[in-house]
């Protein structure tokens, strides 16, 4: 792996997120031995707007029951997991951040799904897999790491069979300026590679799909930031949530990101796009 590469990796990895989310969990009261996917809700996806952007995704995504889906960026593979246990997928989950596979594989063994999912540890551009093997690549979150977004698309869409639909929910570069880092996909510059929604529109284009849907998510994720943060303020963090992957920075990083919202720095969409025949 290159230095860029590990830099990223070394911005996601703690050494300590599996026995910070169980000990979260044992503090809820839960028994970590009949555990079931929405106890891990709070934490096991980690982007914006959580289940609600989730949800609102796969309704888009109009999902079959029977369809092979690849995560490509599953982080602790909540949303893989949720996707099979709703829509009835074959589901399968890629990160390039070892730790996460590793705590991936172990909460879907506590919640019982380790014959129903499984998970890579790879890069998002080099994708294990054969050529026209998946029904849909979903992403979240993910782009904002990577500098060749080209070749991000066009390897999703390798893996995709013809007239098989990618979908996302991602972070672009707004209108407003720089972003203010820290934030939770990078702690400066270095490793943030954001680009406009009209630039990655052409992008996608040229890696072979049609966009099919589009829709600027931006006022919608501000506003939740926002509950979340007053919410935080009045009542301190949850023992469950997205502060045990952000660190010690995690006040810091989530309050930059509702600043970016605010100030048009950001601009969060979701998209379902077909690969053309």
């Amino acid at each position: 792996m290159n230095e860029a590469t590990n830099r990223v990796i070394a911005n996601y990895e703690s050494g300590h997120i599996l026995t910070s989310i169980l000990t979260a969990l044992l503090a809820m009261g839960k028994d970590l031995n009949h555990l079931v996917a929405t106890d891990l809700a709070p934490v096991d996806e980690f982007h914006i707007r959580g289940r609600e952007s989730t949800t609102e995704l796969a309704n888009l995504a109009k999902l079959e029951r029977g369809q092979r889906l690849l995560d490509v960026g599953c982080g602790l593979g909540g949303s893989v997991r949720y996707l099979c246990e709703e829509f009835g997928i074959i589901a399968t989950g890629v990160d390039l951040t070892g730790e996460y596979i590793d705590t991936a594989v172990a909460l879907t063994d506590l919640v019982g799904m380790q014959n129903q999912v499984s998970f890579w540890q790879a890069s998002a551009l080099e994708l294990p897999f054969e050529d026209e093997v998946f029904d849909v690549v979903w992403t979240e979150h993910v782009q904002m790491n990577i500098a060749d977004k080209l070749a991000f698309y066009r390897e999703m869409n390798r893996v995709l069979r013809p007239g098989g639909k990618l979908v996302f929910h991602d972070i672009f570069q707004g209108e407003g300026g720089d972003v203010h880092f820290p934030v939770p996909w990078a702690p400066g510059p270095e490793i943030s590679h954001l680009v406009t929604p009209e630039s990655v529109k052409t992008i996608i284009t040229e890696a072979g799909f049609e966009i099919l849907q589009w829709e600027d998510k931006t006022v919608y994720s501000n506003e939740w930031f926002l509950a979340m943060l007053a919410k935080i303020k009045v009542s301190g963090p949850p023992p469950l949530g997205l502060h045990l992957l952000l660190g010690d920075e995690a006040k810091t990083k989530l309050g930059n990101v509702q600043r970016n919202l605010a100030e048009n720095r950001i601009a969060v969409v979701q998209a379902v796009c077909v690969k053309l025949q």
